[in-house]
């Protein structure tokens, strides 16, 4: 029987934060754990040690695919491995990230009122209001409104992908996995190129 570690348990947090920012909008913030530590590894580090073994997700999508069973444990096709995609995916990601601050930064400024809704796959707006009863800087609220779409959509996507190939197929294109390897080879390269 294969020995379980303590890093195994780590789709707990998943579970945990998406339950906590579905009662409390404001706890989306705490997804920016999630956000940083794999560029924590990546820079610090120059490895992928966090998407491996200590992702949060990836422990998520082991449990409900291996352990439950609810994979159907086929290889993802090619295209989904090529770089056009997974980069062109990075891409769409980052524009995403960067249009949800500029509708935080709106809001701070106040040319835009807080929109309570989560937008599931970046255009289907679901009503969010009974998540948030104020009490924050509205600023604050829009940010983890808008946070909280791009966890639970990327979610959604990483568990629709585990059901239809292997489990950890979403780490395959998984944005920051993606942006952690484009770190890891800079950092190899400088290694490389430094002087004796």
């Amino acid at each position: 029987m294969k020995k379980s570690h303590w890093y195994n348990y780590l789709w707990i947090w998943s579970v945990v934060y998406f339950t906590m920012g579905f009662f409390h909008i404001l706890f989306a913030w705490l997804g920016l754990i999630s956000f940083f530590l794999p560029l924590v590894f990546a820079v610090g580090f120059g490895n992928k040690g966090f998407c491996n073994r200590y992702c949060d997700r990836g422990q998520l999508l082991r449990a409900l695919g291996n352990q439950k069973g609810f994979s159907r444990r086929k290889d993802v096709p090619d295209w989904m491995r090529s770089k056009a995609f997974r980069y062109g995916f990075l891409a769409f990601f980052m524009a995403m990230f960067m249009n949800m601050l500029y509708m935080t930064y709106r809001v701070y400024v106040g040319t835009e009122e807080i929109q309570e809704t989560v937008t599931l796959f970046w255009s289907i707006p679901v009503p969010w209001g009974f998540a948030y009863a104020g009490g924050a800087e509205p600023w604050v609220a829009q940010f983890a409104f808008g946070f909280y779409s791009m966890m639970l959509t990327s979610a959604i996507l990483g568990i629709l992908t585990m059901l239809l190939y292997k489990p950890r197929s979403w780490c395959v294109y998984c944005p920051m996995g993606t942006m952690t390897q484009l770190i890891c080879k800079m950092k190899a390269g400088e290694k490389e190129d430094a002087p004796l």
